[in-house]
């Protein structure tokens, strides 16, 4: 049998032996069955790409790892919306962004908060007090305990990530 047949087959026997049972595990999690079925479906797609079927051990500790990361992806993306669209609540009726604004505007600070959430913790913190509170580099090394100059090596290192990495 050739590899690709092995691995369709090994496939459709850990869908079929786990898939009920991370719906059930995700459905817990979620509170709604139709978001349950997407990250079951999407953690299904993730096992496809990773290449990895033949090697899984545990099927189910790896089914749990992949849909920890969409939850947390799932839910880190609702906060964003929330805290958007508890922004724009406050904001006169005429100046409220249409619905194709809002989508692009929530896709776009998702790609951002994805680019940041790559940067290490000091740099990404360093950039957003820099950004959000307007804070500046001297303020910025007292809070995060650096040199005003480390400060200004991890806006560069953030600013450089940010234009390399986007689109």
């Amino acid at each position: 049998m050739t590899t690709e047949l092995v691995s369709n087959q090994v496939l459709t026997q850990l869908y079929r032996e786990h898939h009920s049972w991370l719906l059930g595990w995700l459905a817990k999690r979620v509170q709604c069955r139709l978001q349950a079925e997407d990250h079951a479906h999407d953690a299904f797609m993730r096992v496809i790409a990773s290449k990895q079927i033949d090697e899984i051990q545990e099927p189910r500790a790896f089914l749990t790892t992949i849909a920890k990361g969409l939850l947390i992806n799932h839910w880190r993306k609702a906060a964003i919306e929330q805290a958007y669209l508890d922004r724009i609540a406050a904001y006169p009726e005429a100046l409220i962004p249409s619905p194709e604004e809002n989508a692009i505007i929530l896709a776009t600070l998702q790609e951002i908060d994805q680019l940041l959430d790559q940067l290490p913790a000091k740099v990404r913190k360093a950039f957003l007090m820099s950004q959000l509170d307007g804070l500046t580099y001297i303020e910025i090394g007292r809070q995060l305990d650096v040199t005003d100059r480390m400060v200004k090596k991890y806006m560069a290192r953030a600013m450089l990530h940010l234009l390399t990495t986007a689109c």
